[in-house]
């Protein structure tokens, strides 16, 4: 039996609410599960502490007896530090098409374009009291001849 931590929907029509639940792979999104391990509620500001809420020592007896959790409910389980960050893999960002990568190849060209206009606007005024010293040191020269 293949065992899933997932959300399962509840909540009414555009309010929603989802229970962190433990269900085989098998059943329905919303149907029979074996056990509920706590609740989430996207309708509460990122920054609450109730908006999610789980037993953890639940999760991880679930964990150990193999049930996997759903990217959602991973990346929560990542944020409260039960298992590693997981990483997102979004297929779209990792190859960009074509014009995308013309203007990501345009932009570092614009940023590595001004990094070296802003090197030479530093190197200039050197040069200039560098040349400015220069002319001095040869004024002096000919006043004392």
């Amino acid at each position: 039996m293949a065992l899933k931590i997932r959300l399962a929907r509840g909540g009414a029509k555009k309010r929603p609410f989802y229970r962190i639940v433990v269900a085989d792979s098998r059943m329905p999104r919303d149907g029979r599960f074996i056990e509920k391990l706590g609740t989430y509620n996207p309708l509460l500001p990122r920054d609450r502490e109730d908006r999610v809420q789980f037993d953890k020592e639940r999760i991880q007896f679930w964990m150990e007896r193999g049930a996997k959790p759903t990217d959602r409910v991973a990346r929560f389980l990542g944020q409260a530090e039960i298992i590693p960050m997981p990483v997102r893999n979004n297929p779209q960002k990792a190859n960009p098409k074509a014009k995308a990568q013309e203007r990501l190849q345009a932009a570092k060209d614009a940023e590595e374009a001004a990094a070296a206009a802003a090197a030479e606007a530093e190197a200039a005024p050197a040069e200039e009291a560098a040349e400015a010293g220069d002319a001095e040191a040869e004024a002096s020269e000919e006043a004392k001849s």
